[in-house]
């Protein structure tokens, strides 16, 4: 396993953090259209001896999702990045399918240990929130149904699929953030593990596969070593995080070592599995002096996740497998 980060800002001082914190693998935004966009991050990340190895976030994806990507702007540009990471050399292509938005919090001061803050979801209080930065989050009005969200998914990998094994990169899934079965009248469908394995169904091939984010799928109520068994063929990249609550509808994040998911045993599994790709910390707490940063993505709380990381990997190199049961 290789312990990965993405980094904000992505700039010389938090490379030299990460790089001196053990730090292997730097996760980077949608660079744009340009091939020489691609290869300046990648330049600037490995003057640091780390490598540019995921793209996830930003993508131009969100017509496709809907099905509405009539002039195929869209999906010429989607192929054009495979492309280009193929050309580079960066082996992940992280997305969702989340249609009209991204990953959404009511909250983004829950206290937790100490007083740090971390982020919270709350559906009662999601329709309000939500509307008041609908502008900002482009969040569209118009509504879909589950069926037309697979069609769209299969037709989208069918298209990006080939186009992924002959560049030699890899399609990573994140499940939807909450993992509801419809917010803002737009249905959602990778919110369970049935889905998840529906999805590896729909295009088979080793480059279709799954972004485990251990948050998202503990919002599930599922066992999370149990799970990354079941799917552990087919994950190519980890989100390592956790929350605590009631399920999808209301939950809290947490420090790396302080939610209700036996972390030790989760980083046994994927050692079970044989999971070598990459594994970020995600969304961390924000620590003192760091109120006014990006919520989830500030550094101090990083540095923390690194080292419970890095310290669990070493450990659960020496835990054997646990018995299947009959």
């Amino acid at each position: 396993m290789r312990l990965a980060s993405v980094l904000t800002p992505l700039d010389q001082y938090n490379l030299t953090l990460a790089a001196q914190c053990g730090v292997e693998d730097i996760t980077v935004r949608y660079p744009g259209p340009d091939l020489e966009d691609l290869l300046r991050l990648q330049r600037q990340i490995e003057a640091h001896g780390l490598r540019l190895a995921i793209v996830e976030g930003y993508l131009p994806i969100e017509l496709l999702k809907l099905g509405r990507d009539r002039n195929g702007s869209e999906l010429a540009a989607m192929k054009s990045l495979i492309g280009h990471m193929g050309k580079a050399g960066v082996p992940i292509l992280c997305y969702n399918f989340m249609a009209g938005t991204d990953w959404v919090r009511t909250r983004l001061d829950a206290p937790e240990r100490g007083g740090a803050r971390v982020t919270e979801f709350n559906l009662q209080a999601a329709e309000h929130a939500v509307s008041l930065s609908a502008t900002a989050n482009a969040i569209s009005a118009d509504r879909i149904q589950a069926t037309e969200l697979w069609t769209n998914l299969e037709w989208f990998l069918r298209e990006l699929i080939p186009v992924a094994e002959s560049c030699g990169v890899f399609l990573a899934m994140h499940p939807d953030d909450p993992p509801l079965k419809e917010f803002q009248g737009k249905a959602r469908i990778m919110n369970s593990v049935g889905n998840f394995e529906r999805l590896m169904q729909l295009v088979p091939s080793a480059h279709n596969g799954i972004c485990f984010c251990q948050g998202t799928f503990a919002a599930m109520g599922v066992d999370i070593p149990a799970t990354i068994r079941q799917l552990g063929r087919h994950i190519r990249y980890v989100h390592f995080r956790d929350v605590r609550g009631t399920g999808p509808e209301h939950f809290v994040e947490t420090f790396h070592d302080n939610g209700p998911t036996d972390m030790a045993r989760a980083m046994a599994a994927y050692r079970e599995v044989g999971f070598t790709g990459p594994m970020r910390p995600d969304h961390v707490p924000q620590l003192i002096g760091e109120e006014d940063g990006e919520p989830g993505y500030t550094m101090l709380g990083r540095l923390f996740a690194y080292g419970y990381m890095r310290g669990l990997m070493q450990a659960t190199e020496t835990i054997p497998p646990e018995p299947r049961s009959r």
